[in-house]
């Protein structure tokens, strides 16, 4: 692939990213990760693939002996979209650089095995991932001739990325949908895999460097590359997905009190007022007036705590609408009606925590029910066991009825336990660190071996 990694520390990259999958996604029982060669060629070579039991105990690692993308791998030219050739979701994910999810085998049209032998396929998502050609240093460069598609089009021609690989993900029956929590799940965790293969590439030159430099501390530093590696990038991927959890339940909590409020979703309302605003202008400001629009729509399927929302929306929405009326200038009384309406969807973000919101849910006791508020919205910037720990124990109130609350309860309590091996786990490899910088590394491994 153009990142120039070791067959084994690739292979080792791709085990703990699946793992990382199918440990904290329950109806997942299977991942395989591709890697997509260089350019021209694009060769998307099966690297590794892992089955989890059904007590997620134990993952087994195997490659199918026979298919498509065994090593030497499958050339873009073999499994691009064709006249006369099967529809394939790797050439959906590598050309549009977006993700296909496969809701209903029996209907998907980029199931292999239903179009060659008319046979049901199995329910999976597939994830591109991404690096930017800057930080490949490819862009430009006369070395790399981009390939083009059945039309003639060069790939990727107008894409600040290229695709380095692709995740794919097998689910239990029916579990799985288009744009569900999973699918976002494994898209943020591609993002985490591409950065993640990037700091080999940097690992491995540092390497170098330092076999120049101090030989009789290789193995030292090695060990202190991998861990620090392994316990930043595991954790950051944790904390994340332990956020989004939180992120889900605070969803849940604003559902239950809107029902018994019998309103409507604050944050919705004002995202459809803004839209309608922006639609109502008379004429499009081109790439700003799109952003602006995708902007708002992407909001929606944000879930964050009030005052990251606020910062959210100031940044990525506000910030657009002063340019947009500093090139379409409009009269006095449809700017205020755009600010007023911006305020409201700031406002609307504190819906779950005001109190008198709070008061009409009534089915768990009230410090409780305080507490859980706090929980859901306070703004975490780094993992805290006993604040996750509270939240635990109130999700094994039974009285709480959250839709997902058991399941909820499940995963952070998984992913608590992740977290904290992940945190152990770096303060070691900060001691390291310490021993390795003051010259100690070598009676530190010693009592060690």
């Amino acid at each position: 692939m153009y990142l120039k990694i070791d067959k084994a520390l690739l292979e080792k990259a791709c085990r703990d990213m699946i793992e990382t999958i199918l440990l904290c996604l329950p109806n997942a029982f299977k991942g395989t990760i591709y890697r997509i060669g260089a350019p021209p060629e694009l060769v998307a070579e099966r690297i590794t693939s892992g089955i989890i039991e059904d007590d997620a105990a134990k993952i087994t690692w195997r490659l199918p002996t026979q298919s498509g993308y065994t090593f030497p791998g499958k050339p873009w030219t073999e499994y691009r979209d064709q006249p006369g050739r099967p529809l394939e979701a790797m050439a959906w994910c590598v050309e549009r650089q977006k993700s296909w999810t496969a809701e209903d085998p029996n209907t998907n049209i980029r199931s292999v095995r239903l179009q060659v032998e008319g046979k049901s396929a199995d329910f999976y998502h597939m994830e591109p991932v991404l690096v930017r050609k800057s930080d490949l240093k490819v862009e430009g460069a006369s070395s790399f001739i981009y390939p083009t598609n059945f039309e003639g089009d060069v790939l990727w021609k107008d894409s600040p990325f290229v695709v380095v690989a692709v995740i794919k993900i097998h689910f239990n029956a029916a579990t799985i949908k288009i744009g569900s929590r999973e699918t976002k799940a494994i898209k943020s965790l591609s993002r985490s895999l591409g950065t993640e293969l990037l700091s080999y590439q940097l690992h491995q030159e540092s390497t170098r460097a330092m076999e120049q430099l101090a030989r009789d501390r290789l193995n030292a530093c090695n060990l202190l590359a991998d861990s620090l590696r392994n316990s930043i990038t595991k954790s950051g991927i944790i904390f994340n997905l332990i956020k989004q959890e939180i992120g889900h339940l605070r969803d849940q909590w604003e559902g239950m009190l809107l029902e018994k409020n019998k309103g409507k979703n604050g944050k919705v309302e004002a995202i459809k007022e803004l839209n309608e605003l922006l639609q109502g202008l008379e004429e499009g400001d081109g790439d700003l007036y799109r952003d602006l629009l995708n902007a708002q729509n992407k909001f929606l399927t944000l879930s964050l705590p009030p005052q990251n929302g606020e910062n959210w929306v100031t940044k990525q929405i506000e910030k657009r609408w002063i340019e947009l009326l500093e090139r379409l200038p409009q009269d006095s009384q449809n700017q205020a009606t755009i600010w007023k309406t911006i305020d409201k969807l700031k406002k609307a973000l504190y819906f779950g925590q005001k109190p008198e919101n709070i008061a009409q849910y009534d089915k768990i006791p009230e410090d409780v029910k305080l507490k859980l508020v706090d929980l859901l919205y306070r703004n975490n910037d780094h993992f805290d066991a006993s604040s996750l720990e509270r939240l635990i124990e109130i999700l094994e109130n039974y009285t709480l009825d959250m839709p997902s609350r058991e399941r909820s309860k499940k995963s952070l309590t998984q992913l608590k336990a992740l977290a904290e091996t992940m945190s152990e786990l770096e303060r070691n490899t900060n001691f390291l660190l310490h021993e390795v910088l003051n010259g100690k590394a070598d009676e530190f491994l010693a009592t060690r071996s």
